[in-house]
């Protein structure tokens, strides 16, 4: 007998919702998240070169340390979504840039294991050696990160474009302003004052960079334009938050101007949506509603996340609640 349950949900989205676009727009949602959590890890790990005293270097690990590897959940997240309701993409942009992805967890992994190892012993080429391989996980990653990105948004088959390459240094850069953002946040003394211009700098290049990539891009990608109306949109919104964090971190709103970065995150992927929508791969001309998973599995998978989703936003909200504030001079990463 058939279950008249699962038939009802094979009927039809739930509620009648365009369930393809919103899964759409979820999914770059989620990496919007990761892209500015595990930014302002990235970021602070980039500026940790910067730093000579050891106590600095301690107060930096301190900082990331409650949080680092709770914010790769969110890519785990991205991940799982991208092959549970896109399963043609998932398997088409992994295949095709399996290298690419391999560099992308070996950053991360070298990023999240110098840190535990620095900590292990104290004499100085031990440290000296895990610092820096901290330094070169923190920025290859984000890097390789947006150089995916980059391939997927512009249709590109080999390793890396001119193109993308620009898309993995401005995120690079963004996630720089990230950490210096967060640095003003929750450090106080000289790491504030001397990583605030490292990170206003790093977000005029941002900006330069994210113009330049979409310049070349568009010149191989019909589907990227860099005048058209939305385009223009998300640019002077992003040119506007770029101003607002330049501002409010010089005036001391580190809240405020964390927030802007917040939405020069989202609004780089939101960007990325737009160029693409109504595709989503663009090698092989493949539009959203065609690369959906069929009825059933497609609402079976709202009600998951519909579920999920919130617990998981609670365990953030807990858990950046219980470590608010600055780093006090005792704490120490480990």
């Amino acid at each position: 007998m058939t279950d008249p349950v699962a038939l009802s949900l094979a009927d039809g989205p739930l509620f009648g919702l365009p369930l393809d676009t919103l899964w759409f727009a979820l999914v770059f949602a989620v990496l919007g998240t990761f892209l500015f959590l595990d930014g302002f890890d990235f970021g602070v790990g980039a500026l940790f070169a910067t730093r000579d005293a050891e106590a600095e270097r301690e107060t930096l690990l301190a900082a990331i340390g409650p949080f680092w590897d709770g914010n790769e959940v969110w890519l785990v997240v991205f991940g799982g979504m991208l092959f549970a309701v896109f399963p043609s993409v998932y398997a088409a942009l992994f295949s095709r840039h399996y290298l690419l992805l391999f560099a992308i967890l070996a950053a991360l992994l070298i990023r999240g294991l110098a840190p535990e190892m620095y900590e292990q012993r104290h004499d100085d080429q031990w440290q000296t050696w895990w610092g820096r391989a901290f330094v070169v996980g923190s920025v290859t990653a984000p890097f390789f990160l947006g150089v995916f990105v980059g391939n997927w948004l512009f249709g590109v088959e080999e390793f890396a474009s001119a193109a993308s390459l620009l898309v993995g240094l401005a995120v690079v850069a963004l996630t720089i302003t990230d950490g210096a953002t967060y640095l003003g946040l929750k450090t106080r003394g000289d790491i504030r004052i001397e990583t605030r211009p490292m990170g206003h700098l790093a977000q005029a290049g941002y900006l330069l960079l994210v113009v330049a990539a979409l310049a070349v891009g568009g010149q191989s990608a019909s589907h990227v334009s860099l005048l058209s109306l939305p385009t223009l949109a998300l640019l002077a919104l992003t040119v506007l938050l770029a101003a607002a964090n330049v501002v409010a971190s010089r005036r001391d709103r580190h809240v405020l101007a964390l927030g802007a970065v917040a939405g020069q995150a989202y609004g780089l992927v939101a960007l990325v949506a737009t160029l693409l929508f109504p595709l989503i791969d663009p090698v092989a001309g493949l539009e959203v509603a065609d690369a959906i998973v069929s009825t059933l599995p497609l609402n079976l998978s709202t009600i998951a996340a519909s579920l999920l989703l919130p617990l998981v936003a609670t365990y953030f909200v807990v858990l950046y609640s219980s470590f608010s504030g600055p780093v006090e001079d005792e704490e120490s990463y480990a």
